[in-house]
């Protein structure tokens, strides 16, 4: 209950820091993309506004994570590779067992008392 109750509050965290962020940065990206729109008007070259597009991408992924659905199409992914990708997760060498941990702890103990 304890561990659920902390990944709770790490992903409010992360969710507030999401929206906090995306004031900063939609503020930053209106102010750029005005500049970059009026000086491509102005010189004529329609490169200045490329920039936009990279810009765009970061804004709508802040703004999908802070309001949209993100978090849930994220849960409902996670949820789907538990279902039907287990053998990716498995770790390697298998689950850890109280005799392979107490063989590591005595090569450690060892190698620490020949030095």
């Amino acid at each position: 209950m304890m561990q659920n109750e902390m990944r709770e509050r790490q992903m409010a965290m992360q969710i507030a820091w999401s929206r906090e962020f995306l004031k900063y940065f939609g503020t930053f990206f209106g102010i750029a993309a005005i500049s970059l729109t009026a000086g491509a008007i102005k010189r004529k070259k329609p490169a200045f506004i490329f920039p936009i597009v990279p810009l765009g991408f970061v804004l709508t992924y802040q703004f999908d994570l802070g309001y949209g659905t993100l978090l849930q199409r994220m849960k409902g992914e996670a949820e789907n590779i538990l279902e039907t990708e287990k053998s990716k997760l498995q770790l390697p060498k298998g689950i850890i067992t109280f005799e392979s941990l107490e063989k590591a702890r005595k090569e450690q103990s060892k190698f620490f008392i020949d030095k």
